[in-house]
């Protein structure tokens, strides 16, 4: 999954949001002596959410659908048209406002630039001036995303070609999508309340 639907699993609690969200930039088995006890779970929620939906049926039925043209970007991809879905219904699944919900996003994110680590001190800069979670939900917004991906992938990876995929098999990704979060928003309520 990306940022919105990392964000939106971690719950009411700000510490596990702020951890869910630098997930993928932090290294290493000792979070609680970088970061303190909340931050560390949810660098540990987020490790769950990717292993769990990695190895999900409905998620390996997504990404066969990219993988001839895009390799092992078929991944980062799905996890993007994913967020695209999140962002798209998002009233189907918070009773709060993506705009709103961005706003404190970017607001406490902004509050903990002190532990952020470095590429996502950059990256946030951007992601609020393009305010990245609300045009998530429009498919130029996802073209946005990809294209800023494929700019900063190590090798060829046509990222930014990857919306027309989503334009041909809009419903057929709509439908994984639908079928898939509410597994991973039941799994991630879980995890929570059993750490």
């Amino acid at each position: 999954m990306n940022f919105l639907a990392h964000l939106h699993l971690s719950g009411n609690d700000e510490a596990v949001m702020v951890g869910n969200f630098i997930g993928d930039f932090v290294k290493g088995r000792d979070l609680k002596a970088q970061f303190g006890e909340g931050i560390a779970r949810g660098v540990e929620l987020h490790r769950a959410i990717d292993e769990f939906t990695d190895r999900h049926a409905i998620v390996k039925q997504s990404k066969a659908r990219l993988w001839p043209t895009y390799r092992h970007y078929s991944a980062v991809i799905v996890d993007i048209f994913y967020d695209h879905f999140l962002a798209a219904d998002w009233n189907d699944h918070s009773g709060e406002p993506l705009d709103q919900f961005a706003q404190r996003t970017y607001q406490l994110m902004a509050s903990h630039n002190h532990i952020l680590p470095e590429q996502v001190k950059y990256m946030l800069g951007y992601m609020i001036r393009g305010n990245w979670l609300v045009n998530y939900a429009q498919v130029e917004g996802i073209q946005r995303a990809l294209t800023g991906m494929s700019r900063r992938a190590t090798f060829e990876s046509k990222m930014e070609q990857a919306v027309e995929d989503l334009r041909k098999y809009y419903g057929e990704f709509q439908s994984d999508f639908r079928l898939f979060f509410p597994e991973l928003k039941s799994f991630s309520e879980t995890w929570r309340s059993q750490q």
